[in-house]
Order: C-alpha cells, then sequence, then structure tokens
C-alpha cells in the first residue's frame, strides 16, 4: 500500500470520528437533558415520608446502591447496549419497534397495505443489524400472531399505551422539571411553551453546552462531597445495601422505590431520539460522560447526607442541601437553565411520536409545522402544544410538591419501559432471529427489575400516579376511537367501490361530456373506483378531460425515498385518460407543500405516459382488478431521463413545438394564462399515442385542476351495539370534525374545491 493510500485512509478514519464526537456532543442538549436533570428530585422523592431515618447510614447507602444498579442495569446494559440495535433504519421509539414488527411478522392493521410496499427500499433494509432467517427461528410465533386478529390488536394497543404514557411525561417532566429547580414555576413554564413555534433549531446551540456546564457541575460537587464528607461511601454500591435496606424498612423502602425510579427518566430519549443522531454518538455520550456524571452527583449526595443526620429538612430540601453554599445561587441559575432544556427534550418528543401516530392512522390529522430547513425532525404542533401546557401548569398549581409530581412522573416513565421491554423480547425473535429461550430471559430479567418499580409506582395511585393513568386512558381512547372509525370507514369505502364493468359500459366519454381540465379525486382505496365519482357521472353533465384518483398513504418505514414516492397507472383503457396515483410517505417524512406536491404529481402522470411501465418492468395487479401500477419518481429525485416541468405566464399563440426532447403548449394571445412546458429526455423516442396523451395532460393542467374532496358523515349502521352507535356517532364524529383534511388540501383556492357530502353506515 502507498503513503498517499494510507493518509487518504486516516484523513476519512478523522473525518467520521470528527462526526460522530460533534454528533456525540449535540445529542446532549436534546437527549440527555432530561435523565440529567433527575439529581434535583430523586433523593428528596425517595425520603418523602416512606422511610423513617435513623442515626445510622443504612437507609442513605440502600437509596444509593439502588440508584447505581438502577442506573447500571436499565439505561446501561437494556438501552446502550440492546435496545438501541433494535432501530428501524436509523429511528428509534415504540412506535418505531412496532413498525419494524409490523413488517416481519405482518401484524400491521393499517386497511390500505399493498404488495408494491414491500419492494421499498428501506422495507427490507434494516442497516444490516436484521440477518436473514434461515433456520425459521421463532417462525410458529410470526404464525401465531398473522393467525390470530386479537393479538394484533393487543400488539397495537400495548404500543398506543407506551406512546399514551410517552405524551403524559411530556406533561409531567416540564412541571416537575422546572419546580424542582425553582418554586415559581408557572411562568418558566408559559415563557418555555410560548417559545416551542421558534423551533429547537433557534436554540439548539444553547442546549449542549447547558447540559456539559450542568454534567460537569454536579460531577464536580459531587467529587467535592465524597472526599470532604465521606471517601467511604462508595461502599454502597455494593448490592448487599439493597436487600439490607428493604429488610430494615420493609414496606416503607418499597414504596420508596417510586421516588429512586426517577433516577432513570428521560431513559426513553436515547432510544426515541435515535434518528436525530447516532447509535456511537448517543452510546458514547452516555458512556463516558453522562453515566459517570450522574452516579459522581448521587454519590456526593449520599457522601453529604451521610454525615448530616440531625438536620431533619435535609431529606426533605433535596440536592440544593449538599451543595456549598458559595455555590448554591450559581447552580441555582445552571440548574433553571438544565430543567428548560430538560424540559424541551420531553416536549420535541412529544411532538414527534404524535406526528408518528397520525402518520400510522392512530391520531387524527393536525397541523404540522416543520421549524428546521435542515432537520426534519424539528416539528412544531400547535394544538399539541398549548393542550401541553394547559395540563402542565394545572397539574403544577393542583400538586405544588414535587412528592406527588414524582409518583406521576414515575408512573409513566416505567410503563414505557414495560412496554419497550414486551416489544423487544418480541423483536429478538422476529426480527434478529435469536433463539426464543434469549428473548425469555430479556423479558424475564429486565422485566421483573421494571415490575418491581412499577408496583411500587402503583401502590401510590392516590398520591399523584392516577394522572398519567388518565392521562394515558383519554389519549388511549381518542387514539383507539379514531382507529376504529379510519378501519370501518375504509371498510365501508372497499365494500362500496363501483365495478371496473360499469365504467367500461361508459365508454370513454363516461356518457357525459368531457371539458378541459384536471380532476383531482382524493380517495383512501389504492384499487377499484371509488363511490363518489359514481355520484360526479350520473349527476353532472360534464366532468373534467383528466381524472386522477389521488391517495396518499402512510407506509410502516421511517422514509421513502423520492425515486420511490409514486405509484401510478391507469383505471380503464387509455382513451379513458383516468389515472390513479398512491403517494406513498413513510413515518417521518415531511409532506411537500402544494405547488411543488402538484408539480411532482403532474410530472409523475407524464413520466408514466412516456414509460408505459416498460422500462420499470414493476407492475403490481392486473386491468379487471387494479390498475398496473408503475413506481415513479419525484420530479426532485433528480432521476437521469426523467420528465421535468415548468410554468411561466406568457402571452404566445397556442402550439407546439420541438422535437420529442422538447414539447410546449402555449395559450392564445388574448390573455395572459399559465404556460405548461414538459422537457422530455432524448431516449427512448416516443410514438405518437403518448405524445397525443402528454398534450392533453398540459392542456388539462393549463386549464387549471379542481379537487374534488369527500366530506364524509360516518354513522352506526342500525342494528348496531350502544357502543359501537356512541363510539361512532360521536366519539370518530367528534374527532373527524376537530381534525384537519389532506395536508396539500389547505391552501387550495376555495373556488377550485369541491365538498361532496356522503354518509357512511359502517
Amino acid at each position: 500500500m502507498d503513503l498517499e493510500s494510507v493518509i487518504h485512509r486516516n484523513t476519512i478514519k478523522e473525518e467520521s470520528w470528527k462526526t460522530v464526537l460533534t454528533l456525540a456532543y449535540q445529542s446532549l442538549g436534546v437527549v440527555y437533558g432530561d435523565l440529567s436533570t433527575s439529581p434535583l428530585y430523586v433523593y428528596k422523592s425517595a425520603f418523602a415520608e416512606d422511610i423513617q431515618h435513623s442515626d445510622t447510614n443504612e437507609e442513605i447507602y440502600g437509596v444509593l446502591s439502588f440508584v447505581f444498579w438502577t442506573l447500571t442495569l436499565i439505561p446501561l446494559l437494556k438501552y446502550v447496549f440492546i435496545v438501541l440495535r433494535a432501530d428501524d433504519n436509523g429511528e428509534g421509539g415504540t412506535f418505531a419497534l412496532y413498525s419494524l414488527l409490523c413488517r416481519h411478522a405482518r401484524v400491521s392493521l393499517l386497511p390500505n397495505t399493498q404488495l408494491a410496499d414491500e419492494h421499498l427500499t428501506e422495507y427490507t433494509m434494516d442497516n444490516g443489524t436484521v440477518p436473514v432467517n434461515r433456520k425459521n427461528v421463532g417462525l410458529g410465533l410470526k404464525n401465531l400472531l398473522e393467525k390470530h386478529r386479537v393479538l394484533q390488536r393487543v400488539l397495537l394497543v400495548l404500543a398506543l399505551i407506551g406512546t399514551c404514557m410517552v405524551i403524559g411525561d411530556g406533561v409531567l417532566t416540564p412541571a416537575i422539571s422546572v419546580f424542582s429547580a425553582v418554586s415559581v414555576a408557572c411562568v418558566i413554564l408559559i415563557f418555555l411553551f410560548a417559545l416551542q413555534h421558534y423551533g429547537t433549531h433557534r436554540v439548539g446551540s444553547l442546549f449542549a453546552p447547558v447540559v456539559l456546564t450542568w454534567l460537569l457541575c454536579i460531577s464536580a460537587i459531587g467529587v467535592y462531597n465524597i472526599f470532604h464528607w465521606n471517601p467511604h461511601v462508595y461502599e454502597a454500591l455494593s448490592p448487599y445495601y439493597m436487600f439490607k435496606f428493604l429488610k430494615k424498612t420493609q414496606k416503607g423502602g418499597w414504596m420508596s422505590l417510586g421516588g429512586i425510579l426517577l433516577c432513570i427518566t428521560g431513559s426513553e430519549a436515547m432510544y426515541a431520539d435515535l434518528g436525530h443522531f447516532s447509535q456511537l454518538s448517543i452510546k458514547i455520550a452516555f458512556t463516558f460522560l453522562v453515566y459517570p456524571s450522574l452516579i459522581l452527583a448521587y454519590m456526593g449526595q449520599a457522601a453529604y447526607l451521610s454525615r448530616h443526620h440531625s438536620l431533619e429538612s435535609d431529606y426533605r430540601i433535596g440536592f440544593y442541601v449538599s451543595v456549598p453554599v458559595k455555590l448554591r445561587w450559581p447552580v441555582l441559575a445552571i440548574a433553571i437553565l438544565q430543567a428548560v432544556v430538560g424540559s424541551q427534550a420531553v416536549i420535541t418528543g412529544t411532538f414527534s411520536i404524535i406526528k408518528q401516530c397520525s402518520a400510522m392512522g392512530c391520531f387524527p390529522k393536525v397541523k404540522i409545522i416543520h421549524t428546521s430547513s435542515k432537520m426534519h425532525g424539528q416539528i412544531y404542533i400547535p394544538e399539541i402544544n398549548w393542550s401541553l401546557m394547559l395540563l402542565c401548569l394545572a397539574i403544577t398549581v393542583g400538586f405544588r410538591d414535587t412528592k406527588r409530581m414524582g409518583n406521576a412522573a414515575g408512573l409513566a416513565v416505567i410503563t414505557v419501559m414495560l412496554v419497550t421491554t414486551c416489544l423487544m423480547s418480541l423483536a429478538i425473535v422476529l426480527c434478529w432471529h435469536k433463539n426464543i429461550l434469549l428473548a425469555v430471559c430479556f423479558i424475564v430479567f429486565f422485566g421483573s427489575i421494571e415490575a418491581l418499580y412499577f408496583s411500587a409506582s402503583l401502590i401510590k395511585f392516590l398520591e399523584g400516579a392516577w394522572v398519567p393513568i388518565a392521562l394515558s386512558l383519554i389519549f388511549l381512547i381518542a387514539m383507539y376511537v379514531w382507529h376504529y372509525g379510519t378501519l370501518k370507514k375504509y371498510e365501508f369505502d372497499v365494500h362500496n367501490k363501483v365495478p371496473i364493468n360499469w365504467l367500461l359500459s361508459l365508454g370513454p366519454s363516461l356518457g357525459i361530456v368531457r371539458v378541459k381540465g384536471i380532476g383531482l379525486i382524493h380517495t383512501e382505496l389504492v384499487s377499484g373506483i371509488p363511490a363518489i365519482f359514481s355520484h360526479f357521472v350520473t349527476n353532472l353533465p360534464a366532468f373534467h378531460q383528466v381524472v386522477i384518483f389521488l391517495c396518499i398513504k402512510s407506509v410502516q418505514v421511517p422514509h421513502v425515498r423520492p425515486e420511490e414516492r409514486f405509484l401510478v397507472g391507469r383505471v380503464g383503457p387509455k382513451e379513458y385518460r383516468l389515472y390513479r396515483c398512491i403517494a406513498r410517505y413513510g413515518y417521518h417524512d415531511i409532506h411537500k407543500d402544494d405547488i411543488e406536491f402538484e408539480r411532482d404529481l403532474i410530472c409523475s402522470i407524464a413520466e408514466f405516459i412516456r414509460s408505459d411501465a416498460s422500462e420499470y418492468g414493476l407492475g403490481f395487479g392486473s386491468f379487471e382488478e387494479d390498475t398496473k401500477m408503475t413506481v415513479v419518481g419525484t420530479s426532485a429525485s433528480n432521476l437521469e431521463g426523467s420528465i421535468r416541468m415548468t410554468e411561466d405566464d406568457d402571452q404566445v399563440d397556442s402550439q407546439m413545438e420541438g422535437p420529442s426532447e422538447l414539447m410546449e403548449v402555449k395559450s392564445s394571445p388574448e390573455k395572459v394564462r399559465k404556460r405548461v412546458r414538459f422537457v422530455v429526455p432524448d431516449s427512448p423516442q416516443i410514438d405518437l399515442d403518448a405524445r397525443e396523451e402528454l398534450l392533453e395532460l398540459m392542456e388539462a393542467k393549463e386549464a387549471g385542476m379542481a379537487f374534488i374532496l369527500s366530506h364524509s358523515y360516518v354513522r352506526a349502521k342500525s342494528g348496531s351495539s350502544w357502543l359501537k352507535k356512541v363510539v361512532i356517532n360521536y366519539g370518530y364524529d367528534f374527532l373527524r370534525r376537530n381534525s384537519r383534511g389532506p395536508s396539500y388540501a389547505l391552501s387550495i383556492p376555495h373556488a377550485s374545491t369541491l365538498e361532496v357530502g356522503m354518509i357512511y353506515h359502517v
């Protein structure tokens, strides 16, 4: 190997490590804000009336031993070394794990899934972490889940419970973090939520330095307290003190586990925010900085408390009493900033998981604002933000102490972890194809630890733990009602779709006058003709020259590549000029604005006409049952040989000019109209029929587009049970009326929109 090659390889290696270390630094502000705040309230919550302290150090050492082993086993062993490997093409979190399971076991309850979706690049690509299942490991479990619909619903409910608890954590964490830092919390909370619409990227540069300063601060204070007050406090790291603690304190010690549990709040963020960073960067940040800093901080507090038994208030005051007097005000200022940063991470995570749920049909459509052009995950949801703020203020004003807030937050955190453990045990078998015994060991070991903490949190139901249960129950009911109503509505559409023979009997003119323009009909169907179209054809004297049935659907992957965005095909024979276009988005994809989406849509139709599926060889379905679908990329994907479209205003004669490389349709000289032009590649040459069809499409686009939307009224059919009537007629109807329509339709001029009312009896 020559010297130049060695230098080149070393340069690449240095750059990659520089990137990893930069991401590790940045992850401090986004991922570890909440986890780093926990020393503020753990000891205070653990000793809150459940433990009667004595003149010995057994209780203090016992709590420290529990904190040390809990931090070691859950965040370090479970998340850093195991769970982080179960990423969905780089994305993490409860719903990403559920999505991963859905792809490997076909247990998805999404109604409009297609065989073509399984040909997406990211559908089968798991960053090399999923080996081929050559030994049919877990085949019995896979068949069991695919066979029983009840188990699929249980899996969905389990994922939704975890999701709802994350939302509950988004309400509770800002309250307890800010309240623990400073008692004047309401003003800071209002200020925190008011800043959300600016986006995390505007204040993101402050996040990592604040967390880094805080971690260095608490670790330095911890080291000082250890050497100044009790250098032998390291003895408490022995598991022996845990058993001694429980033996002496008995029920009080068991109940205090609910407070000790708070030392791992925010651990789930390592997995949930995986998509923003990388596995290695998150592992480095936690293992070499966050974990040792927290251990030193807790050891320092224990060292101080072990030499101050006489002051009864020490156990109540918490963190600040162990800080040297001269440093308390500066530390308080850093703690307030740290509390805001920690809260920000949880709020951002709540936005992200609600976006995932909405994309997967488990949450009503909400307004999603992307606050950064560089980071796709930085979003803002106004309705959710202000709802979180009101709930957060209500909890802060209602409780006014960290004990009950801690009980509530602890139950939310441990429930999410239990759900992750259950789903992860399935992923070990179904996704990693490991022996089922390994999965059993995983769920028994970590599940028993988390079940112990769960029981300690649940016993405090009347002392604040009811809050996350109530919040989660409300969100869970809303999510399941929305999912159930959406499913029933889709089933009604499928059962009432128009047969292709009816369309063929009408002829190319459809029995009516075809006028210039494009009629864009929004539908949830991925095959067949929606019933809404038959209403038009039978009741209107004229319809558009070109008709596009548009379906915007979500698939079980984080992202769909631009070159795989659209599935395009014909509905009926070529001369009918009816097309179906299915736009596919992953649950983390950004939906484009109206103008760009419209351009991509028309270009995808034009590209389909030019290629007529011959170049791609990816056809799905048949003429009788469905249109033959072709994968077509967006105009932004810049594929070689793809059609591009340009538009501008001009006053010229209508004409078609240029060879196959360039075709234009221009408006008449009397008035200014939009000129549409398709730029067609040199090869292959297109035939006369395709040129004529492209010409018609350009004329139709130039004439304008009309958007036909279905305004549905869903009602339970006669003979339904009273529960179904309540769920559909009141629950789903309320959510539907307060949700948003299709994203591309939000800015469409009212003159170009036609809403058709339809009653669905489901």
